[in-house]
């Protein structure tokens, strides 16, 4: 099941980056990527970010890297 899901987050992943100019024209501009990432196309970075971002993530957690870090980061501080 685990592997379904991510599989899944990737194809969505995959869309953003891919399909951008159709996720901006369905939802519009977002205001803070407008004035935080450039005040022509930051929505369109910003979503193309969050895609790439989720792929990465998605495959890191997958190799089971990210969980080593997270326990290498966050470890110390909760005695994990």
């Amino acid at each position: 099941m685990n592997w379904a899901i991510g599989i899944i987050v990737i194809l969505v992943g995959i869309f953003m980056v891919l399909k951008t100019q159709w996720i901006v024209s369905f939802t519009g501009p977002i205001a803070w990527a407008e004035e935080h990432l450039g005040t022509e196309g930051g929505t369109r970075m910003f979503i193309k970010l969050l895609g790439v971002l989720m792929i990465i993530l998605t495959l890191l957690a997958a190799t089971g890297i990210l969980g080593d870090w997270l326990k290498g980061i966050f470890g110390p501080t909760l005695k994990m």
